[in-house]
């Protein structure tokens, strides 16, 4: 049943559209119920009964609905799981379109974590990724409303909207002392899934594809653009799987047949008894060039399978940053509503047996971008301009990116001196601005606006380099 059916990871985790599997009465589950304190007759009664009072005395009308769909989030809750979540109709659906052809909305993937909304990751070239949100930022308020007691859902619901239209979102960031606000711009996320592209390096010809997310034709994609590559006639791949939040695992099941050397496991998947399957590549001919893939910190589920099957399965090299780290599997239950239940049931193994949740799979050769692809979005806040004598996380800010673009600003930690205005002044003048040394709005949306030029430009692209001179040294030896 497992084999045939279909997964998606993700988000809303690893998850799968089939009947629920049958569930075991051995004598383990026999022996688990009698050390309950009260028997289920008993715990059932005592349910209705908190209900009845709630419906009966609280101090304001509640829908037994309302009740009733609680009661489902509260049980899920004490499982302190992020993945295994209640969806009312409505938010099923939207999850079912996030998966399609396109979508409209920011372009990031969410989880809840230590009741936080957390970004997964944003989608390459998205609203979300251009704006500046990065994994790992959590969410605090939605156009400056807290969201503190919403579930995932809930605050999803609230990001998502129509094309064109602007959330605010309060972010709390790992090093950052401040809450800062992020606006984002709605579009539609188009699904392009697979990228391709070639690099010409002193004769010879290197393919680079790049996964966004594993969808339903992904693999059909990435085996197109393969073959398109493999007839220019290449001698290396790229595989860019960096910012890819996952998807369904026939996809990169399906890929990992086109790469990784036939008999070996891309995937396992073990349940809680142990009982593992094993998911097989059966390439008859390892491919005849080196390939290379490439990762970071929101590379999440189904990147991470292929990243480790890459390693572990076909002894290739992988360039970046350590994955996420989603290595559950969870089963959507449909409640007959068009609600659905989502509960985890599954682990995830990477091809030699590993277990990667909560630790992500290291890559062979780690390398870290340049600071400045990690800061955070510049605003001058309610204080009309950054100027000298001033102390704040947000000059901290603007100081890490100035260097990054080369003017550098003497010091790292926040405090505006003389040097850090010169290095302003000199920005200024650069961009044909008024050189008054301090930075207003227009002088930080500008700052802002070449660092993001300069995290797409490959030559700056430590990760990416250092791939391309591996894969270069590899081909020739």
């Amino acid at each position: 049943m497992i084999i045939a059916a279909v997964f998606v990871l993700g988000v809303f985790g690893f998850y799968f559209q089939s009947s629920p599997p049958s569930v075991k009465t051995d004598s383990t589950v026999a022996d688990e119920k009698v050390e309950e304190t009260l028997s289920s007759k008993e715990l059932s009664a005592k349910f209705e009964k908190a209900l009845s009072i709630i419906q009966e005395q609280y101090v304001e009308e509640v829908s037994e609905q309302e009740l009733y769909e609680g009661a489902i989030e509260g049980m899920l809750r004490t499982l302190d799981d992020p993945y295994s979540v209640y969806m009312d109709q409505e938010t099923a659906t939207q999850f079912v379109e996030s998966l399609g052809s396109h979508f409209e909305g920011i372009g990031a993937e969410v989880s809840m974590t230590n009741g936080k909304v957390t970004i997964v990751a944003p989608f390459r070239d998205s609203p979300a990724e251009k704006a500046g949100l990065q994994p790992n930022d959590k969410i605090i308020e939605i156009d400056g409303e807290s969201i503190d007691g919403l579930s995932l859902y809930e605050a999803v619901l609230q990001i998502r909207g129509e094309k064109g239209t602007t959330v605010r979102l309060t972010v709390e960031r790992a090093g950052v002392n401040e809450l800062f606000e992020i606006p984002v711009e709605r579009g539609l996320i188009p699904i392009e899934t697979v990228r391709k592209d070639v690099i010409e390096r002193d004769g010879q010809t290197y393919g680079l594809l790049e996964i966004t997310s594993f969808s339903e034709d992904t693999a059909d994609r990435f085996q197109e653009k393969l073959m398109e590559l493999e007839e220019q006639g290449i001698d290396g791949l790229l595989i860019d799987v960096r910012g890819n939040p996952g998807g369904y695992l026939n996809a990169v099941e399906d890929i990992g047949k086109l790469i990784i050397p036939g008999g070996t496991p891309i995937v396992q998947i073990e349940n809680r008894e142990g009982e593992k399957i094993r998911y097989m590549s059966n390439l008859n001919e390892t491919k005849p060039y080196p390939i290379i893939g490439i990762t970071d910190g929101a590379s999440a589920s189904a990147s991470e399978i292929l990243a480790a099957a890459l390693i572990e399965g076909g002894g290739y090299d992988v360039v970046g940053e350590k994955t996420f780290g989603k290595g559950t599997v969870q089963q959507t239950i449909k409640l007959g509503d068009g609600s659905e239940l989502k509960l985890s049931l599954f682990k995830w193994l990477t091809s030699g047996g590993n277990d990667i949740n909560g630790e992500g799979v290291k890559p062979t050769v780690e390398v870290r971008q340049p600071d400045y692809f990690y800061s955070a979005p510049l605003s001058v806040g309610d204080v009309g301009a950054l100027r000298e004598d001033m102390m704040s996380e947000q000059i901290k800010n603007a100081q890490l990116m100035l260097k990054g673009l080369g003017f550098e600003p003497g010091r790292d930690d926040g405090y505006y001196s003389e040097q850090t205005k010169q290095a302003v002044t000199a920005f200024q003048r650069d961009q044909d601005l008024d050189p008054t040394g301090e930075i207003d709005e227009e002088t930080a949306a500008l700052i802002q606006q070449e660092v993001v030029e300069q995290v797409r430009d490959r030559e700056n692209d430590n990760q990416f380099q250092t791939a391309l001179e591996l894969l270069i040294k590899q081909a020739n030896e």
